[in-house]
């Protein structure tokens, strides 16, 4: 819509923008892209629907504050080159965050419009964006002010606190435990949602900043906190070590062949190439049926994966209701569309194993919902004698993690009792001056822009303090 004496003409009229999704039948055969993001013309009508309001309640909503009407602005005036700019102001990986983002709990959940209808599609117009970075200028660089940054961990929160420490000047290196860089971005989050090659690409943006990578690199062993401030010289440490560590279920047969963690399958898969074995030397096992216990986006992406490795039959098994999982709509919408079946209210009691030794089944637990928790929502409480066996050849545990141990091994700061890192909620500084820590190993398992957001807030408090 055109301008009118200078504001914004919103087309109030217009329905959301559907995603370009890949057809369901097709795509749960491989690991190709579900959604192929916006063309050019369905992203200028998709900004038409932005009100632009004077207090966008949407940027309140955004972990890392993207001028997000400023964006959509320059996107719908076909300035792509400008609103990108405008988001890397805010956050360095947009065209990551545009495609994992639960926006529905975020910038699109507070958005104006969703009040009476469909919000404004924000997340697919970042990553239209996002997928277009020769468009952008380069990032401002400070001049270099001879200080030097340890980051450990180059997931979501390493790497965005990397890049803006680069850009106030400082010589930054980034270790990492595995031989390549993104941390869950590579390893836990499927091909069909994040491209390797979307990862790498940022990456790269990154090293063109001047931003060093050591992979295979596990810090703890190679080198503790201590060795790297008075040893190698580095005048602070930046921890997002994220918190791996599965959680166990605890029930008779979790150590039976072919009972994986979540985090087992997904890396075996999505960072060491076993779905095109024995082109790359990682196998997995393909199950016929496999049954996925969880109701995050873990167990969403475990599910999935395992169809595309040809499962007949799907499970995602999770002990509440579907309106209860904690996974975003998209992806149970994605999931049961590419034909995963939800079995709610059921609780694994013991993995059963078959003549071969491997697994062959699970009993479970029926549940019902009962009072709610300490998290809101209703606990779910066992039907007694409501006991059933359910067959499957794969089964998979995706019902959290824990902090792993690394954080301890590089030392020099306190830990909780759970093995997470103490620190500071606004600057990620921890009980130690000269280190600061943010990302999953602080807050415990969470979204991807979250961790960007701590990342941002400690490099800006290190600025302050080392370069201020």
């Amino acid at each position: 819509m055109p301008e009118v004496d200078g504001r914004w003409m919103a087309d109030m009229k217009r329905p959301r923008t559907p995603d370009n999704e890949e057809p369901a039948a097709e795509r749960a055969c491989d690991f190709r892209p579900v959604d192929k993001g916006f063309t050019e013309e369905m992203a200028i009508a998709e900004a038409s629907r932005c009100l632009r309001c004077n207090k966008p309640l949407c940027v309140q909503g955004c972990p890392v504050n993207i001028n997000i009407p400023a964006f959509i602005t320059q996107l719908y005036n076909r300035e792509f080159g400008a609103a990108l700019d405008i988001i890397r102001e805010s956050s360095m990986l947009p065209a990551i965050c545009g495609r994992v983002c639960p926006q529905e709990n975020q910038c699109e959940g507070k958005c104006v419009r969703g009040r009476k209808g469909e919000p404004v599609a924000i997340g697919q117009l970042e990553r239209f964006l996002g997928d277009r970075p020769e468009l952008a200028s380069m990032p401002h660089m400070a001049p270099k002010n001879g200080k030097k940054v340890a980051v450990i961990g180059s997931g979501p929160s390493g790497i965005t606190c990397a890049g803006e420490l680069a850009r106030n000047g400082f010589d930054v290196t980034v270790f990492e435990a595995f031989m390549t860089g993104g941390g869950v971005l590579v390893y836990g989050i499927p091909e069909f949602r994040l491209p390797k090659a979307v990862v790498k690409r940022e990456i790269d943006g990154l090293q063109e900043m001047g931003v060093k990578f050591e992979y295979n690199s596990v810090m703890g062993r190679l080198a503790d906190a201590e060795e790297l401030l008075n040893e190698k010289g580095f005048d602070a440490i930046y921890v997002a070590t994220g918190a791996g560590l599965p959680k166990f279920l605890n029930i008779p047969g979790e150590n039976l062949p072919n009972v994986f963690f979540a985090n087992e399958y997904l890396t075996r898969v999505n960072l060491m190439k076993a779905n095109r074995f024995p082109e790359y030397d990682t196998p997995t096992k393909r199950g016929k049926n496999v049954v996925v216990f969880g109701g995050g986006n873990v167990a969403m992406d475990a599910v999935r994966t395992a169809k595309r490795l040809g499962a007949e039959r799907a499970i995602i098994a999770y002990r509440r209701t579907e309106a209860e999982m904690p996974c975003r709509k998209a992806e149970l919408h994605h999931a049961k569309a590419e034909g995963v079946e939800v079995m709610p209210l059921v609780a694994p009691l013991e993995f059963l194993a078959g003549e071969d030794g491997n697994v062959c089944g699970v009993r479970v637990q029926k549940m019902e919902l009962g009072e709610p928790d300490s998290s809101g929502r209703r606990r779910p409480v066992p039907i007694e004698g409501a006991i059933e066996e359910i067959a499957c050849d794969v089964a998979i545990s995706a019902i959290g993690t824990n902090a792993n141990p690394f954080a301890k091994l590089i030392g020099g700061m306190e830990l909780n009792k759970w093995g997470y890192i103490i620190a500071d909620e606004e600057t990620g500084q921890t009980t130690n001056p000269k280190i600061w820590a943010g990302g999953d190993i602080v807050t415990g398992a969470a979204t991807v822009i979250l961790a960007m957001g701590a990342g941002k807030k400690a490099a800006a408090d290190i600025t302050a303090k080392l370069a201020g």
